[in-house]
């Protein structure tokens, strides 16, 4: 009795426990998404200011667009400047010619135009406007009217749209912006920024000096004396920002404040910052006179940081690493406990199959030794020591071989018998017993693995087989008498054929002398005597004669039959349907007057004799051509299906007289016919032919039929062999 089996509640408890394997994968996971987190977090931060600082480089090279466009208007209005350093005052179509050279709407379409702004004080106003109107550039209207002391009116403005035409006469002094923007040109000499204006739709005017005949006089009285007037360049502030920027500003919010006056919004592509904007960002831009306060709003995250996505993505992919991870702790963890289990369940199979063995060996019928590595006996069970007639404790030490009359070395080694796959060597050898007829064992030699420090190296099975070789000896020499009377009875089955066709050929060949002088007797009597005879006589010589026909024609079909047990198979590919089509034309070329249809499928072919099958297919197709004659709407049908197996059927079918089921089996029987030979003509040979073509071939026929409804012939022609072989009958 071994130790008893471990309680499987015990166990199942053991594996449920707590274990420190467990613990460690928990600790491996948790330790792992606090990695993939903290890592993640920096990354992002990081990140983050570095999306910022890209932000806030392209906030300032935004501020530094926007100023270099006011340079590129500064440029403009300075050649305006130039124009009139070169004459006292230009005239209104030399200014506009001077513009449309410019091509400032191709160029600059945001400016509105390039016009003059003159300096005139209240007592020159009227000689102002009597010199404009004798100089034929119509009525000076200034506005708004009213007393002031000066006048600052536009003079010239081009190109001359609607817009501009209704501006000329406009007193720039009347806006505070404009008047703010005149004087600190008039101080500074240099270009100034100049409203907006509700008058001019939120525009921004840069306006630049002109004096007459030198520049920026030192005193303000000189100043105030010399000032010819402005250059006047109205811009859309919009379409500033838009020209300035082109579609960069799209991407991001942009609002400007004048930080002059109270913060009033000039420009503004959204009014309030936007909630999604990752980023916010402010600074102040001084140009021409004016301090603007100018705000970014960023896109969202999606665009401001757009690398925040690939962070995201691998953090999913940490955290599926710490979840790996953590199975892979988990799988090492569990594969630790079930390697305990199964050791302590392997060490109780092992006691169990220890005793199984001795089991097997103590009370098996069959005799089993071990043997060590120099062919000795290490164990032996009581079967062996009955088999070889000796004691268990004699056997112990002893030599196997030397059991055995044959003691050559050489069957053990496998030079003779049979060694499986596995190493699995079996023998017949002479049992040695002492006083005792001889007798042989089989021995099945397996090698195997003894205890660690034992010698055993084999276990061997010896059963005494002596009765069984005897029975084999016995069933051995009766096969060898009943192959002998095989042969025997194959030959005189060979010359009992021989001789019957030898006896159908003779008798067939004896006949047909007599047959002759019975037809030619009757054909010169009736030829010579029939004006002697009256119409019976003459009636019994043609009976005669048609008797004496008939009996040749059998003698034939008998001939015909023997011929097809005699012939030798040729097998080859044969085309079913073509001969099958060759068929039908001679029976249409013999019965030219038949109308019926005739339906044949394509394709179909087996493997065969091809003049046998040419005689099958004639016969067939001849018996449904022949039965379907006086048929309205005749058909005949040849075609094939499969069957289980992957066997192809092939069949003949036809709607003509047909017969009854009930005397299917005399269809194939030679000579026998089912219809009266003045109804159909025939000898009764046909299908007894077409049997022993398809028997010959290995196939099978069979026949179903209703009376006056038709007939259809099936059978089979199963590839016995490749075409151009013959295979053994």
């Amino acid at each position: 009795m071994g130790s008893p089996e471990p309680d499987i509640t015990d166990i199942r408890r053991a594996r449920f426990l707590p274990r420190g394997g467990y613990l460690l994968a928990l600790l491996v996971l948790l330790g792992a998404l606090v990695l993939v987190f903290v890592s993640w977090y920096y990354a992002r931060e990081r990140e983050l200011r570095a999306a910022e600082a890209r932000f806030e480089a392209h906030t300032a090279e935004v501020v530094d667009r926007l100023y270099q466009h006011l340079v590129y208007y500064e440029l403009v209005a300075r050649g305006g400047t130039a124009l009139f350093a070169s004459m006292e005052r230009p005239t209104p179509q030399q200014w506009a010619d001077y513009v449309d050279s410019m091509n400032l709407r191709a160029r600059f379409p945001e400016i509105k135009g390039l016009g003059y702004v003159g300096y005139v004080s209240s007592n020159r106003l009227d000689d102002l406007q009597i010199e404009w109107r004798e100089s034929g550039y119509g009525q000076l209207n200034v506005r708004p009217h009213g007393m002031r002391p000066r006048y600052a009116p536009i003079l010239y403005l081009e190109p001359r749209t609607a817009e501009n035409v209704d501006a000329i006469g406009l007193d720039l002094l009347d806006d505070p912006e404009d008047e703010k923007a005149l004087q600190a040109t008039l101080d500074t000499g240099v270009a100034r920024l100049g409203g907006p204006s509700g008058r001019r739709d939120g525009a921004l005017v840069m306006l630049i000096p002109i004096y007459r005949g030198a520049d920026h006089p030192r005193t303000a009285a000189a100043r105030e004396q010399l000032l010819q007037g402005w250059v006047y360049l109205p811009f859309d502030m919009a379409r500033y920002v838009n020209s300035s920027l082109g579609r960069e500003y799209d991407t991001i919010g942009l609002r400007i404040y004048d930080a002059r006056n109270d913060g009033r919004a000039i420009f503004a592509t959204r009014s309030e910052p936007r909630p999604e904007s990752l980023f916010h960002y402010r600074t102040t831009m001084e140009a021409y006179g004016r301090r603007w306060r100018v705000e970014f709003d960023s896109a969202p995250e999606a665009g401001a940081a757009p690398r925040l996505k690939g962070l995201e993505n691998m953090l999913g992919l940490g955290i599926v690493a710490s979840l790996l991870l953590y199975g892979l702790a988990w799988t090492l963890a569990r594969t630790e406990d079930r390697a305990t289990v199964i050791a302590r369940r392997m060490t109780e199979d092992f006691r169990r199959s220890e005793q199984r063995f001795r089991s097997s060996m103590e009370y098996s019928a069959i005799g089993k030794a071990l043997l060590d590595s120099e062919g000795r006996i290490v164990e032996a069970n009581p079967a062996l020591g009955r088999i070889v007639g000796r004691s268990l404790e004699s056997l112990a030490g002893e030599p196997f071989d030397s059991l055995f009359e044959d003691e050559d070395a050489s069957l053990r080694s496998g030079e003779e018998g049979e060694t499986d796959a596995n190493g699995i060597y079996r023998v017949t050898r002479h049992l040695r017993r002492e006083g005792d007829l001889p007798r042989q064992a089989q021995l099945t030699y397996a090698p195997v693995q003894g205890g660690v420090g034992q010698d055993v190296t084999g276990l061997v099975q010896v059963e005494d087989v002596t009765e069984r070789v005897r029975a084999q000896a016995r069933v051995q020499a009766l096969n060898r008498t009943l192959e002998a009377r095989v042969v025997m009875r194959t030959r005189e089955l060979s010359q009992a054929n021989q001789e019957l066709e030898a006896f159908a050929y003779s008798v067939s060949h004896d006949l047909r002398a007599p047959l002759r002088s019975i037809e030619g007797f009757s054909r010169i009597l009736i030829e010579r005597y029939e004006s002697q005879l009256d119409e019976g006589g003459r009636d019994y010589l043609w009976r005669v004669r048609k008797a004496a026909l008939r009996m040749g024609e059998l003698i034939d079909a008998i001939l015909q039959i023997s011929r097809l047990g005699r012939a030798e198979l040729r097998r080859e590919q044969v085309d079913l349907s073509r001969m099958a089509l060759e068929v039908v034309d001679e029976l249409r070329a013999d019965d030219p007057g038949r109308d019926l249809a005739v339906r044949i499928m394509p394709g179909l072919a087996a493997v065969g004799d091809a003049t046998l099958l040419r005689n099958l297919l004639g016969n067939l197709l001849g018996n449904a051509w022949k039965f379907t004659r006086g048929r309205e709407g005749a058909v005949i049908e040849f075609g094939a299906f499969d069957v289980p197996g992957g066997e192809t059927e092939f069949y003949v079918r036809d709607n003509g007289a047909g017969f009854a089921q009930a005397y299917v089996d005399k269809l194939f029987r030679p000579f026998q016919r089912l219809h009266s030979q003045e109804t159909f003509s025939g000898h009764g040979i046909g299908l007894a032919s077409v049997r022993r073509i398809v028997e010959r071939h290995g196939g099978r026929i069979r026949a179903e039929g209703r009376e006056g409804e038709g007939a259809v012939f099936y059978f089979t022609l199963p590839e016995a062999g490749e075409p151009g072989t013959t295979p053994a009958e």
